[in-house]
């Protein structure tokens, strides 16, 4: 039979060992790089599978050797910029270190990510890199660590399971972007998220002797949490009476426009608007171009992530740039560390980010 055909119907393990001239358990071990192979017979395989088109069946290798090279990374939403950023990050560190990395999308929904989660396992990945969709449910993430695989979160935490996370800097970032907007002289400043978090706020709020806002028990997201409990404060050290009035969790992408017009028609109206995320901000900025409104003339905007759109619009809207790509790239080597055995006690990391300060923040109208 001639290479072309053998390529065509796919080389097997017995056919590179017949083309070889060895026996099909060392064409096995030469093809997957485990056992005793002499250079010499593993150069003369690989010759041959390479001659026959051969190509590995990975979820037999994956049951021989326990490892299938892959990682899997779940997101949560991946038409967000940060998202897209954060998994090339991690894609970037997965090729260099020879794993493949699966990618599935949850959609920011617990359920939709449980099952990612057990599909992922299905394919036998050897750990998960995970955008948490709840920082409070746990359940989801037990059976990554029943089925003897680690798991390293990336942008978000989960409050109460132990593992490895890089975030950023959101409660700091916060305070950041409130400050500016107080500076300028707005007190009465908004802020949109889409998270959905069934019990109010105000409900949970506590505040530190020291000033600082802290929700028990947490926001549903960390990220979230860290944000409002970051601008809270600041409001709080400004003086304002009510700092989580304008806190306004729960929109959609449907119901983005209109959140931000109640925003900005209601009594009182807001001033200025904290967007969560560059979705929100694309959002926020077409209502308040469609009722006629001007930034930063008649209100300021502000927003997490640094998305392209953000620096080209007249004017640039002032953001926190978040670390998108190397939050994946770190979370990547830490998920390869723990695979390749490290045993060491999982740890918070914390990376910084950046205030950019453009044309889209000015005084309060009237």
């Amino acid at each position: 039979m001639s290479a072309q055909s053998e390529g065509r119907r796919g080389a097997t393990v017995a056919d590179v060992a017949a083309k070889a001239g060895v026996a099909k358990a060392t064409a096995a071990r030469a093809l997957g790089d485990y056992g005793a192979v002499s250079a010499k017979v593993r150069q003369r395989v690989r010759d041959a599978a390479a001659e026959l088109g051969y190509r590995p069946n990975e979820v037999a290798r994956s049951m021989s050797t326990g490892r299938s090279n892959s990682i899997g990374i779940i997101v949560g939403d991946i038409e967000n910029p940060a998202f897209a950023q954060a998994t090339r990050g991690a894609s970037d560190v997965a090729e260099a270190a020879g794993y493949d990395l699966i990618l599935s999308n949850s959609g920011e929904q617990p359920d939709a990510e449980e099952t990612a989660i057990e599909v992922q396992l299905s394919k036998r990945v050897d750990g998960l890199l995970i955008a948490p969709a709840s920082s409070v449910r746990t359940a989801n993430y037990t059976a990554i660590t029943d089925a003897g695989r680690p798991v390293v979160f990336f942008d978000r935490i989960v409050y109460d399971f132990d593992a490895e996370a890089v975030i950023a800097a959101n409660r700091e970032g916060a305070q950041r972007l409130a400050q500016v907007l107080l500076d300028a002289g707005h007190r009465r400043i908004a802020y949109v998220s889409t998270l959905e978090d069934p019990q109010p706020v105000a409900d949970r709020a506590t505040w530190d002797d020291d000033g600082a806002l802290r929700f028990v028990p947490g926001l549903a997201s960390s990220v979230i949490d860290d944000r409002v409990s970051g601008i809270g404060t600041a409001l709080r050290a400004a003086g304002i009476d009510d700092p989580l009035a304008f806190v306004r969790l729960g929109a959609n992408v449907d119901g983005i426009g209109r959140m931000v017009t109640e925003l900005l028609t209601g009594d009182p109206a807001v001033t200025a608007i904290i967007a969560s995320d560059s979705v929100i901000a694309i959002q926020a900025f077409r209502a308040i171009r469609e009722l006629g409104l001007r930034i930063p003339d008649d209100i300021s905007l502000v927003a997490f992530d640094n998305a392209p759109w953000t620096s080209v619009t007249e004017p640039g809207i002032t953001v926190i740039s978040q670390p998108e790509r190397e939050l994946g790239a770190m979370a990547a080597r830490l998920l390869i560390a723990r695979i390749e055995g490290d045993t060491s006690p999982a740890v918070r990391h914390t990376l910084p980010q950046q205030l950019i300060e453009r044309g889209s923040v000015g005084p309060p109208r009237g």
